[in-house]
């Protein structure tokens, strides 16, 4: 049997072998486009968390204000607000214990900031925006539940940490990996 004749190697028939051998193709096609999609899903993912966890934080400040707008924070009949059993009013670190004890797990009550300013009309209302040009957070927080007829606003600031920004997705401040989160009730306190 006569032995095959060699052919010669080009670099032009190694391109065309390799265009037309089409056996993983598909597995290089998905290491492209891979991380592409993964970041997009990851960033997607996060955004909701971010959205839902704003919803939250909105609900659990509307349910704390609710104590200050009829003035049980006041009277100290918040039990939460309670000092060894007797009743007072609340202070800031009782006012953020009742509002820590409606957390859910979802956050961590030790990163939460509560600020709560009363005011005699809503043309005097002026806040601190509490987060300066470089995005440094400021955690000097008021709390002044006011008297029956003041205008109250009860502010909670959460600093929610971000995961996805190493992949070039940053919804947060500057070029911190945190997203400030800021739920406000603005109201008139009842006449009690």
């Amino acid at each position: 049997m006569p032995s095959p004749v060699p052919s010669r190697f080009t670099f032009r028939t190694a391109l065309l072998r390799f265009s037309s051998n089409r056996g993983g193709s598909a597995a290089v096609e998905f290491a492209l486009i891979a991380p592409v999609f993964f970041a997009l899903l990851f960033a997607i993912i996060e955004t909701a968390l971010v959205f839902f966890s704003s919803q939250v934080l909105e609900t659990i400040t509307q349910n704390s204000a609710r104590v200050v707008l009829t003035g049980q924070a006041q009277s100290g009949s918040v039990a939460a607000c309670a000092v060894g059993g007797a009743a007072a009013p609340c202070t800031q670190a009782t006012f953020k214990t009742y509002v820590c004890s409606q957390i859910p797990a979802l956050f961590n009550c030790n990163s939460l900031y509560v600020d709560v300013t009363s005011f005699s009309s809503f043309t005097a209302v002026t806040l601190p925006t509490h987060l300066d040009g470089a995005c440094n957070f400021d955690t000097n927080m008021n709390y002044s539940a006011g008297n029956g007829g003041d205008i109250v606003v009860v502010r909670l600031f959460y600093q929610w940490p971000l995961f996805v920004t190493g992949l070039g997705y940053n919804i947060g401040c500057g070029s911190t990996n945190k997203r400030l989160l800021v739920a406000t009730a603005a109201f008139k306190n009842e006449p009690y």
